[in-house]
């Protein structure tokens, strides 16, 4: 390629990434005027922009990019949490945790089966239909300004005890989908526990200690330290098979005082920046002509979905006490699927599963990821449901509205 050919496609990208930044902005800005979180826009674009090939970009441009939007999203609702809350919230949430996997992961599983599927498939629809969207979830709460309210801390342990989850689940699905040895299964599961335990403990007992290293008089070295430090917890966790949004989540808990406060500053601009390219990403990823044929199985299957994680979320606000409009807030917002369903889907795409499973997994999604943002907007309609579950169990005393 001559040198005059090299400067026009670079000159061709940056038009072209100036083009999408633009139409990113008049999207956040059609949210804003409605009032609602701009993702439903953002992955509705993402499809329509790919589906119509306007868009072509390498596999390992978009993946990159998607992975650093969301480990930035968790991140930075990491920060909205001490080390003592987050641990205090898991030894409360666990019991949540344990209903929502019980009501949201049979749906999926069953409908594989049902569907004829081998298990391992089955097991891997499962998992897609369990497994919360912490990046939405983060990005619509603090959309909505409810990162501070009282339902948020009993609903973030669901969402972390879900992400811990994968660091067991995604290593032992890829062992069976390999059809390793029970030795070489049990040995990625010990590595996974190990290193979630580790950064865990870290998070937990270090976090005054890793402040104090990020600190520092001049922004742009807090900036890069905080940046830097982010990208390679998650990229280390990712190798050893844990959660990389798990490792920036636990970053951002360990992060404390005012670098705490200049972390949230900082990066706030660059968190919205690679979530709004996170979400469109996410939307180029699905091909269009795909999602007829499995439509209408994967609207039944997001309707049932729905409802356990309304019921799960319920179940949770009611123990901690947490009043009926929290409670419909907290329901409408845990709806919401999104990237974990699809790396789950992936997984056996990759590996010559069932045909049908990453279109059924992309509709499902895109289904959720559409909806659930709208719903925690309105969801003051689920107020009812909330009432009607009520009479099944007798809540802890309402501690807030």
């Amino acid at each position: 390629m001559t040198e005059a050919a090299a400067q026009a496609d670079v000159a061709a990208i940056l038009a072209a990434l100036g083009i999408a930044a633009l139409v990113l902005a008049g999207l956040a800005r059609v949210g804003a005027r409605a009032g609602i979180s701009p993702i439903p826009f953002y992955l509705v674009a993402g499809v329509a922009l790919g589906s119509l090939g306007l868009v072509e970009i390498e596999g390992s441009v978009v993946e990159v990019g998607s992975e650093v939007g969301v480990v930035l999203l968790l991140f930075m609702l990491g920060l909205e949490y001490t080390s003592a809350e987050l641990s205090s919230n898991l030894r409360a949430g666990l019991p949540s945790g344990v209903v929502d996997l019980a009501l949201n992961f049979p749906p999926g599983l069953l409908v594989g089966l049902l569907l004829g599927w081998d298990l391992v498939a089955a097991l891997l629809l499962g998992g897609v239909t369990y497994i919360s969207s912490s990046g939405i979830i983060a990005k619509v709460l603090a959309d909505l300004g409810r990162l501070g309210n009282r339902e948020t801390p009993p609903l973030l342990s669901i969402l972390v005890l879900e992400d811990l989850a994968m660091a067991v689940y995604l290593p032992l699905m890829a062992a069976l989908l390999v059809g390793g040895t029970a030795l070489e299964t049990v040995g990625s599961l010990a590595i996974a526990l190990c290193a979630a335990a580790a950064a865990l403990m870290v998070a937990l007992r270090y976090g005054k200690h890793l402040s104090r290293v990020v600190a520092h008089r001049s922004d742009e070295v807090v900036l890069l330290t905080t940046f830097g430090l982010i990208l390679l917890v998650a990229g280390v966790a990712d190798e050893l098979q844990v959660s990389s949004a798990v490792g920036a989540f636990l970053v951002g808990v360990a992060l404390s005082g005012p670098v705490a406060e200049s972390a949230r500053r900082l990066l706030g601009p660059l968190r919205d920046l690679f979530a709004a390219t996170f979400f469109v990403f996410f939307g180029l990823g699905i091909a269009l002509e795909t999602i007829p044929a499995v439509l209408g199985l994967a609207l039944v299957l997001a309707g049932v979905t729905a409802l356990t994680k309304i019921a799960s979320a319920w179940w949770a606000m009611a123990r901690a006490g947490i009043g009926e409009r929290g409670q419909a807030r907290a329901s409408a917002s845990l709806v919401a699927r999104g990237e974990f369903s699809i790396i789950i889907a992936a997984l056996g795409v990759t590996a010559g599963s069932e045909a049908d499973l990453g279109p059924l997994a992309a509709a499902y999604v895109l289904v959720l990821a559409l909806a659930g943002p709208l719903l925690a907007r309105y969801y003051r309609i689920l107020l009812p449901v909330v009432r009607l579950l009520s009479r099944t169990r007798r809540p802890s005393p309402s501690v807030g509205p």
